[in-house]
């Protein structure tokens, strides 16, 4: 057990060993694990004397961690990282969940793997969500482990959720054809859309030609366009892209040129907010064009495109911002015609047809 005191110097006025207000030097004393402890902790704050007596003993820290607690501590610190916002606010749904299922004031080495599989189970997600939810409740708790106010991860305990690959499915040239139509006859199908409308056929170009996700599209300022190249941030990743378009693309641009700061968002409000709007809009669309999709097809239409005209997946990852390229070989590695056409040689080598 261990318990903090002041090490009062000969000027100090005050007795008490505990006083918080003091600004003499805390101590630890006392044993763990059967081995006596008594050291300076190098601090004058009795709250930062806390956190390390917690990191040297988290059984016997004289303020209980709780749940609630740890949870606000680990929010601030992926906010003071900078982690994007979208990413942050899916770290505190994941939390308010857990007050709502556990109780904001549970001791936190009190949480077992048997309490979070229980959690689990009020989960209402897909696999694929309940995969990504589930990476993130690891990264919580190990988080915790590494300041000390748990001993072990219980979240490592949980397996994943079986879950099958979606079977990649672009746009086929007879749909891209229907879509653009569509795109084109936004104003006269919807009347209403006015000066909104002139922008659905440069947004569909931007998505077909860019691959690029629907909120970096939303988001797109005007001076990202240069010298027929497009530039932008990607908002996920944060890697830098430059991406070539063709010349109907830099038309259709042009056009919407005088509408702000940005080609499809009035800056006013929150990005997912416009984001929102255009996936309204481009529901519209794929109605009206017959054709069933979603504002990311176009991004796999994107990179099935580049790979069956030979270009390298290697380049394909940095065009699609992705960080790693295993996860451009785990998607789209089956649409390289170099790859079918080895897998096939090398089995008529081994049957000799």
């Amino acid at each position: 057990m261990l318990r903090l005191h002041r090490r009062h110097l000969r000027s100090c006025p005050h007795t008490s060993l505990s006083y918080r207000r003091c600004t003499c030097p805390v101590w630890v004393f006392g044993s763990v694990n059967g081995k006596r402890v008594r050291q300076s902790l190098d601090t004058v704050s009795w709250k930062t004397a806390e956190e390390k007596l917690r990191a040297l003993d988290p059984d016997e820290a004289p303020v209980k961690m709780t749940l609630k607690f740890a949870g606000d501590r680990f929010t601030s610190d992926c906010e003071s990282r900078g982690l994007a916002p979208e990413s942050v606010n899916k770290y505190k749904l994941l939390l308010r969940d857990m007050y709502a299922s556990l109780g904001e004031s549970l001791p936190l080495k009190g949480i077992t793997a048997d309490d979070l599989a229980a959690h689990r189970e009020t989960w209402k997600l897909s696999a694929i969500s309940a995969r990504k939810r589930l990476e993130r409740l690891r990264t919580f708790f190990r988080f915790c482990q590494e300041r000390g106010w748990v001993k072990n991860n219980p979240a490592v305990f949980l397996k994943a959720p079986q879950s099958k690959p979606k079977e990649i499915v672009p746009f086929s040239e007879a749909e891209l054809e229907k879509i653009l139509w569509a795109a084109e006859q936004y104003r006269e199908l919807f009347p209403m859309s006015r000066e909104y409308g002139k922008k659905v056929k440069a947004f569909v170009l931007v998505l077909r030609y860019t691959g690029l996700r629907i909120r970096d599209v939303a988001c797109l300022r005007v001076g990202a366009l240069k010298d027929r190249k497009i530039f932008m941030p990607t908002q996920k990743t944060g890697s830098q892209v430059w991406i070539p378009v063709p010349e109907s693309v830099v038309t259709a641009l042009k056009e919407i040129q005088g509408f702000g700061d940005h080609y499809f968002w009035s800056g006013n409000g929150l990005p997912k907010s416009a984001v929102a709007d255009w996936q309204r809009t481009l529901a519209k669309v794929f109605k009206a064009a017959h054709v069933k999709g979603n504002p990311h097809k176009f991004r796999h239409t994107f990179a099935t495109t580049l790979l069956q005209k030979g270009v390298s997946i290697e380049i394909v990852a940095r065009l699609l911002g992705h960080a790693d390229i295993r996860i451009t070989q785990r998607h789209y590695s089956h649409w390289i015609p170099a790859r079918q056409l080895e897998l096939e040689s090398a089995v008529e080598k081994a049957w000799k047809l």
